[in-house]
């Protein structure tokens, strides 16, 4: 069986696609349009090396326009500060007393956590704002006024 240039080509295509969904790596599916435009080269019947310069010239402008693309985009805190993965974070809690060293035991959803000020200054007892939480450890700076 001779396969057409057009059926490699598409036949890269869907291999591409099929390693992107298998690790999750998004250029992939960049290379995979650069695959698909050799396979659109083939059935216009271009020569190979069109074929391959199309392929080549889309996968780097597509990879290319996707970095800058995240470049340019805001990153999302880390997800001990990110109030989108750990509920926690921004809460308001009341620390009655501080150690010397900048933490404390606070009573907060009915258990005992520690925390650790993460504010400026010297930290005073009163209402504070969860900012992060460190496996069971709770950074916290002073709430704002409402």
């Amino acid at each position: 069986m001779d396969l057409s240039n057009p059926t490699l080509w598409w036949l890269l295509a869907g291999a591409l696609v099929a390693a992107e969904l298998a690790t999750g790596t998004f250029y992939l599916l960049m290379v995979a349009l650069g695959a698909a435009a050799g396979a659109l080269a083939a059935h216009a019947g271009l020569s190979g090396a069109a074929q391959v310069a199309a392929a080549a010239l889309l996968s780097a402008g597509a990879t290319a326009a996707w970095h800058f693309r995240r470049a340019r985009s805001p990153r999302s805190a880390p997800s001990e500060a990110n109030p989108d993965v750990n509920l926690d974070v921004g809460q308001r809690l009341q620390v009655p007393a501080w150690q010397a060293d900048g933490s404390a035991r606070v009573s907060y959803r009915g258990a005992l956590w520690s925390v650790r000020f993460g504010g400026s200054g010297v930290p005073a007892a009163g209402e504070h704002v969860i900012v992060a939480v460190h496996g069971s450890e709770l950074l916290v700076q002073p709430a704002p006024a409402r």
